[in-house]
């Protein structure tokens, strides 16, 4: 190779490096038969090429520990948030655990829908913290007591969906689990609470939580309703499909209580 050749092919060389192509060619052009200018810039471009890989590394490693240091973050809070959803529930013996089963129906209904994991996993959170904004509110709304409510503990209780979106916001990381937060009290014909949505305005996510809700309700005990069975409830969900949520969600929640009898 002539030393015009040698030339251009360390420009080229040192081009690729520039736009980040790295390899040992640079190399071939530090051996003691190259003219001593071309060896004497090849070696100093293949220490600078080395320098440049390894504080590459050295970023790549601390870019992972960060994303390791957030994804700790993020499964720590939504614990926490969810523990503090839990607790409220065990306030009143009649909902406790009642989060928890949601969070696994609505699970289960959106996978039955053709949602991605990931997408059902946030319908999941929604289903976990779908009452956390009931926080704060007074003793009495646990206590027992008959289907007849005060006018106003009926106002605060219309009032949690918005009041567990204020709670979240700052969680950005939940993504669209928030909005279902803020709908599962929508309903179909626009006479749910807190915004009166209608139709596909309701998001997805905020319906499968609303069945989930309704079939654990119906199928808890609790001090003011009858215990319903299983088919009861589907009777009474398929009653209120098309006016207060859809009838897609109801069947898909009939497959996942037959596949949950077979295993």
């Amino acid at each position: 190779m002539s030393d015009h050749e040698m030339e251009k092919k360390l420009m080229r060389i040192i081009s690729d490096i520039a736009e980040g192509r790295y390899s040992d060619e640079i190399m071939e052009l530090t051996r003691y038969d190259v003219p001593d200018t071309t060896r004497t810039i090849a070696e100093a471009v293949a220490l600078m090429m080395v320098k440049v890989e390894a504080r590459e590394f050295k970023l790549q490693q601390l870019v992972d520990e960060l994303k390791e240091l957030n994804e700790k973050i993020r499964k720590n809070t939504i614990a926490a948030v969810t523990a503090m959803a839990q607790a409220l529930a065990a306030r009143d013996i009649y909902t406790e655990g009642h989060t928890s089963r949601v969070a696994g129906f609505s699970y289960e209904i959106a996978l039955e829908l053709g949602l991605k994991p990931e997408e059902a996993e946030y319908v999941r959170l929604a289903g976990a913290l779908h009452d956390i904004g009931k926080i704060g509110f007074p003793d009495v709304l646990f206590s027992e007591h008959d289907a007849r409510l005060p006018s106003e503990l009926v106002k605060q209780i219309s009032r949690h969906p918005a009041i567990g979106v204020k709670i979240l916001e700052p969680l950005d990381f939940l993504g669209p689990a928030i909005d279902y937060v803020a709908a599962h009290h929508e309903r179909l014909d626009g006479k749910g609470y807190p915004r009166g949505l209608k139709e596909d305005r309701i998001p997805l996510g905020a319906q499968i939580v609303s069945v989930a809700d309704i079939y654990d309700a119906i199928t808890s005990e609790r001090p003011y309703q009858k215990t319903r069975t299983p088919e009861e409830t589907l009777v009474i969900l398929h009653d209120i499909a098309g006016t207060r949520v859809r009838i897609e969600i109801v069947e898909a929640l009939e497959k996942v209580l037959r596949t949950r009898e077979q295993t």
